[in-house]
C-alpha cells in the first residue's frame, strides 16, 4: 500500500517535534511537507531526509495550506499529519499491511494525548480523518482552523496516533487569542439550532471553562495523571476562559480591538457527504 501513499505536514517552526514525526516515516517513497518560513532548524532538520520534499509557502489560513499541499501530491492516498503527531509501532503496522476498502473514501483515527513524555488516560482531542483519497477529499474553513470535507464512505484505523507537541507553552500561549477570535466569529455566523451541544454550551458563556475543567479532570480521567494531567486539564480550561471573554466583550459591545492573525500553529462522525473535523475547538493546538 506505502508505494500509494504520501504523508502530507504542514511545518513552522517545529524543531521540537519535526524528527520524531519523520522516523517512523521511513517505509514511504515521499513526503511532502509545506513550510511556511521556519527559522528555527527545521528546515536543516528536513534536509536530512531524502525522501522529503519541501516546498515553501506563505502562510494565509490553515486551509488554503493544506489545499495547496494536497495539489503538490501525485498519489491517490494522502497520509495528512500535523508535526506534532509521532505514529506509533502499531499504527504503522496497520497502514502497511491494511487492505484499502473500494467503497471507503477516507479512515479515521483515534489520538492518544502525550504530555510531556507521558500518555494521558483521556482528552478532549477529537478522532481525525488522517488518510484519504485525494480526488474525494477538500479542506474548508470552520472556526480557528480546518475541516476535511469527504465525499464518500469513512473507514476507521484501530490504532492510535500519538499526540505529543514539544514545543514551549509560550508557543501555545501566544496562538490562543488568534484562536479565540476565530471561534468567535465561527460560533456567532452558526445558528443555534444548528449548532452541536458543546458550541451551545460556550455560547452560554459561563458553563464553558468550568465544564472544560471538571469534565477532562473527571470524566476522561486526567486527575489520576499527576501534574501532566493537570497542565493537559487548566490548557483546556484557558482555552475555554479565553473564548467567554472573547464573546463576552463582543455581547458588551466594547470589542473595539484589530482583528488578530492566526498563528501558524497547528488543531466526528456519514451519508455520502461528511464533514470530520481535523481538529476541534477542544483540543486547539
Amino acid at each position: 500500500m506505502q508505494s500509494d501513499v504520501t504523508p502530507l505536514i504542514l511545518t513552522f517552526n517545529e524543531k521540537a517535534n519535526i524528527e520524531r514525526m519523520l522516523k517512523p516515516l521511513n517505509w514511504a517513497r515521499e513526503i511532502v511537507v509545506v513550510d511556511s518560513g521556519s527559522t528555527d532548524g527545521t528546515l536543516e532538520i528536513l534536509g536530512n531526509y531524502q525522501s522529503v520534499r519541501v516546498i515553501q509557502r506563505s502562510f494565509d489560513d490553515h486551509t488554503s495550506q493544506w489545499n495547496f499541499g494536497l495539489q503538490q501530491i501525485a498519489t491517490s492516498w494522502v497520509l495528512s499529519l500535523d508535526a506534532d503527531y509521532v505514529l506509533t509501532q502499531s499504527i504503522v503496522e496497520e497502514l502497511l499491511t491494511m487492505k484499502l476498502e473500494e467503497r471507503v473514501v477516507a479512515y479515521a483515527v483515534a489520538f492518544r494525548y502525550v504530555v510531556c513524555g507521558k500518555p494521558l488516560r483521556g482528552s478532549l482531542y477529537p478522532d481525525r480523518v488522517v488518510l484519504f483519497r485525494r480526488d474525494a477529499c477538500r479542506y474548508i474553513n470552520n472556526g480557528h482552523t480546518q475541516v476535511l470535507q469527504v465525499q464518500g464512505a469513512v473507514g476507521r484505523l484501530k490504532a492510535k496516533i500519538d499526540h505529543d507537541d514539544r514545543k514551549p507553552l509560550t508557543r501555545w500561549l501566544d496562538s490562543q487569542r488568534a484562536y479565540a477570535r476565530l471561534e468567535a466569529d465561527y460560533l456567532e455566523r452558526k445558528s443555534l439550532e444548528s449548532s452541536r451541544w458543546p458550541d451551545r454550551l460556550r455560547r452560554s458563556i459561563w458553563p464553558a471553562a468550568p465544564a472544560a475543567f471538571l469534565y477532562t479532570l473527571l470524566i476522561k480521567g486526567c486527575l489520576f495523571d499527576g501534574w501532566p494531567g493537570w497542565f493537559y486539564a487548566l490548557q483546556r480550561t484557558y482555552a475555554e476562559l479565553l473564548l467567554s471573554l472573547e464573546l463576552l466583550d463582543r455581547r458588551l459591545g466594547s470589542s473595539n480591538q484589530p482583528q488578530l492573525t492566526a498563528q501558524r500553529d497547528s488543531n466526528v462522525h456519514c451519508p455520502n457527504t461528511t464533514v470530520l473535523a481535523s481538529h476541534d475547538i477542544d483540543s486547539r493546538d
